[in-house]
């Protein structure tokens, strides 16, 4: 099954009005297709005419139940052609982010919902919400192409550049190899901006600009309002011609295995990809890799606490000058002054060691140029006794870039005051040492 995500931050650039015609397009050519609506407003249903009073089950429901067997793909899909297929979503997809956020697996469950019905489909389009997070990281996970819907106009111009640059980041977190496309939509010919908006995203994108265009057409507005695909309200319509050629230059042109690039400094987090396994293969593979992973950090992280109770030692004299407390007063050098001085990230005999407080947290990652930027590989792990979160990771001397993952949220770190902006204006932490360390 060829699985194309169409992704975009921005709303109003017509993710979903391309996501419902593409795959109408591919069912009329006897091409059999499923469409996943990813999106808590529920827009495919919609524009499909698919009633949400009656959706006993949503992807929302199978997201949630993912490998447990207590819901089958067939009992959320509707039938709304002779091959075309809809995966419908609800307002309580919303919610799935959060009740997922401590599972393991919380980025892949579309990836292995979809599995078991991956002989059943030749294409699957997935229609993302109009923000980056997980349920759009599920999408990009689970497909091999994604389209970028970019509207010829100016403020979509304006961030088609850093829409790119964010999907990339999220392909080279994931280790997953997808080939990227920016398709111009809603282009209106008779106006001076859209064709020099059109040369831009040309001289810009070179060939990752699809050869095709999406013209602004009244009739794909009049379709989605009437409940159907443009294929069955006018066949004829321009927007029709333009959904046909977008559909036979896809055919025609299937991906490549592609390379994901790596900005410098940052590592491959797969090695080349391997021979399909079953699914049942998979899940043991993954079982196993996780006990092996888990049982590392446990004897790794025996020796971390013996760093940080080391750091807790008694403080050094104050400097002349600095009142003493009087006899039989309370130090002032308590327990939470001692931690606050190991909060962070600071080099040590055998690494980085990155200690936080996180009182309220159920878990807590970092990410970083060590493990390319993954969300998951390198957990922290809760010290009952110290109150604090905290690993030992074995680099070599150097400069490392990260953030921290809290609860599933980015975020830097508020004890390193040590930072540079990255290309999505969110700023990364730095910390660097050398061999004395």
């Amino acid at each position: 099954m060829r699985t194309i995500a169409v992704i975009n931050q921005k709303g109003g650039c017509g993710k979903t009005t391309l996501a419902i015609n593409l795959a109408a397009v591919l069912a009329a050519m006897g091409r059999r297709t499923l469409l996943v609506d990813m999106d808590p407003q529920s827009h495919c249903a919609l524009g499909l005419a698919v009633p949400e009073a009656q959706l006993d089950h949503s992807i929302g429901d199978m997201l949630r139940a993912g490998m447990d067997g207590s819901l089958a793909f067939s009992d959320v899909v509707w039938q709304i052609s002779r091959s075309l297929d809809l995966a419908p979503s609800t307002m309580a997809l919303a919610g799935i982010e959060q009740e997922l956020s401590t599972a393991i697996d919380k980025d892949r469950r579309l990836a292995q919902v979809l599995a078991p019905v991956d002989d059943q489909y030749e294409f699957c389009i997935v229609d993302c919400p109009p923000s980056i997070g997980l349920l759009t990281f599920n999408a990009l996970r689970a497909s091999q192409e994604v389209i970028i819907p970019v509207e010829t106009g100016y403020f979509s111009l304006q961030g088609a550049v850093r829409q790119e640059a964010t999907i990339e980041m999220l392909a080279r977190r994931a280790g997953h190899n997808v080939r990227f496309m920016v398709l111009a939509t809603m282009y209106d010919v008779r106006t001076k901006l859209a064709r020099e908006i059109l040369a831009e995203l040309k001289r810009h994108f070179a060939d990752k600009l699809l050869p095709v265009v999406i013209n602004f057409n009244a009739k794909l507005k009049e379709a989605a309002s009437f409940g159907q695909p443009i294929t069955e309200y006018d066949s004829s319509s321009r927007g029709m011609q333009d959904f046909d050629k977008l559909a036979a230059w896809l055919l025609a042109n299937p991906p490549a295995p592609a390379v994901v690039e790596l900005a410098e400094g940052e590592t491959p987090v797969v090695a080349a990809a391997a021979p399909a396994m079953s699914r049942a293969a998979e899940l043991v593979e993954r079982a196993r890799a996780l006990a092996a992973r888990t049982a590392a950090l446990s004897t790794k992280l025996s020796g971390d606490s013996d760093i940080v109770r080391e750091r807790l030692a008694d403080p050094p004299a104050p400097a002349p000058g600095v009142l003493q407390p009087q006899a039989g007063a309370a130090p002032a050098a308590n327990l939470a002054e001692k931690l606050a001085r190991v909060y962070g990230a600071r080099a040590t005999s055998q690494g980085l060691l990155f200690v936080q407080p996180a009182p309220t947290a159920s878990c807590v990652y970092v990410a970083g140029d060590f493990n390319g930027w993954s969300d998951t590989a390198t957990p922290l792990k809760r010290d009952e006794r110290l109150g604090v979160w905290q690993t030992c990771i074995p680099v070599p001397p150097g400069r490392y870039r990260y953030r921290l993952v809290i609860d599933g949220r980015w975020t830097q770190d508020p004890f390193n005051k040590y930072v540079e902006v990255n290309p999505f204006g969110e700023l990364n932490n730095v910390v660097e040492f050398g061999d004395e360390a």
